[in-house]
């Protein structure tokens, strides 16, 4: 089967640099299927789950935003923040989630409601993630 090179990276370091088969990445407009041979394209990434398909193995990460650059042979990945989902702090993620509640609730005039917002959903996409995971697991 084809495969294309993938590189996610953050403003840290690179997370992910392999040949795989197809990626699946939360876009502006729903979910964004990546095949070997895509029509080049360039597009805004929401925070989500993004899912890497090599063979029968599949990686999932939580990503926080970003941007996805598809080329003929390379997919480029330039995330906000992007780690493993078995590498996801729950605590500190339910944390984020409850100081973002919080502040959207008992402080709306003193608080930027986009970047309130933005962190909801970070921290919301992380636990869903972790929480699929650890759903999977269980069932094998």
């Amino acid at each position: 089967m084809a495969s294309f090179k993938l590189d996610i990276v953050t403003a840290e370091k690179v997370v992910f640099s392999e040949d795989v088969d197809m990626i699946v990445a939360p876009g502006l407009m729903g979910e964004l299927g990546i095949l070997p041979h895509h029509t080049p394209l360039m597009t805004t990434l929401l925070p989500g789950e993004l899912r890497i398909r090599k063979g029968d193995d599949e990686t999932v990460l939580a990503i926080s935003g970003g941007f996805l650059e598809v080329r003929p042979t390379r997919v480029i990945v330039l995330a906000d923040a992007a780690e493993r989902a078995d590498e996801i702090d729950v605590a500190r993620a339910e944390a984020a989630r409850q100081k973002a509640q919080d502040r959207l609730a008992h402080h709306p005039a003193a608080v930027d409601e986009e970047a309130a917002q933005a962190a909801l959903a970070r921290a919301v996409a992380r636990l869903k993630i972790a929480e699929k995971v650890k759903r999977r697991r269980r069932n094998l």
